[in-house]
């Protein structure tokens, strides 16, 4: 079907559920990590295009990387071009870069724990088996983007232990303030239609710690998910992104073509 294979395709767990348009309605919780990480903060101030904004920033970024993952081409280079000049110093002085393997798969780590977070809340829980078989799956991903995978654990668990560790090494800098409102209340893209206390719910234990946030949107998190989930079920137009389709239908339409050639 395609120049990569390794491993990705439709009848994985990622082709599923990273497509889902409800992953992006989740990001608010891989976003309020990533404002506080003082490097990709840090980075975003100073070389995004629309460093004043943080949710068109994911709108330009976030939509890339998914694609990643149904590309059917080596897309690696796009990412290195894209990150190697993202460099400088963090608001403590010390020098960063974008392309620092601990660095970048932490960011690559709050989408993997977006993802999961979306499919329990949206879609439904996963099995101890499908965890391990989606956070697998997450790990081609990651190796789509040709950056180093010396930080990356080999299993669920050692990534769940992996991910503890590094929140809790977050922090409340000035970057993290700078950005504290829209990360609460996102003001721009698909995620400013999602209530204000479901993003809050949303948030990961450790963001809604260092940002002040009660965890108190139990209710309408479930009510929303409820809704949302009627719309999934309306077609794959409500269902899926565009860059998800368009794999589908290519993947359809090369198994249609094997077809009539046999």
């Amino acid at each position: 079907m395609a120049a990569l294979d390794d491993g990705l395709g439709p009848d994985t767990l990622l082709w599923k559920f990273l497509g889902d348009r409800r992953f992006l309605l989740t990001l608010p919780r891989a976003v309020s990590l990533q404002m506080l990480h003082p490097v990709i903060a840090r980075g975003i101030r100073e070389h995004s295009r629309t460093p004043r904004h943080v949710w068109m920033h994911a709108r330009h970024t976030v939509p890339q990387l998914v694609a990643m993952a149904y590309a059917d081409r080596d897309l690696s280079t796009v990412i290195r071009y894209g990150h190697e000049n993202v460099k400088g110093r963090d608001d403590h002085g010390n020098r960063y870069h974008a392309l620092n393997p601990e660095v970048f798969f932490f960011q690559h780590a709050t989408y993997v724990d977006t993802l999961m977070t979306m499919v329990d809340t949206f879609i439904r829980p996963l099995s101890a088996a499908e965890r391990e078989q989606l956070y697998q799956e997450c790990s081609i991903w990651y190796h789509r983007y040709g950056i180093s995978a010396r930080a990356m654990p080999a299993s669920w668990s050692e990534f769940e232990e992996y991910f503890a560790g590094a929140c809790a090494e977050l922090r409340v800098g000035p970057d993290a303030e700078y950005y504290r409102e829209q990360v609460l209340r996102p003001d721009a893209w698909v995620v400013r239609r999602v209530p204000t206390p479901v993003v809050r719910q949303l948030l990961h234990p450790r963001a809604r710690e260092l940002y002040g946030v009660p965890g108190s949107g139990t209710a309408a998190l479930a009510a929303y998910a409820g809704w949302r989930k009627i719309l999934a079920a309306l077609g794959p137009g409500h269902r899926h992104v565009d860059v998800a389709a368009r794999a589908l239908r290519r993947d359809r339409q090369t198994v249609s073509d094997a077809a009539g050639v046999g």
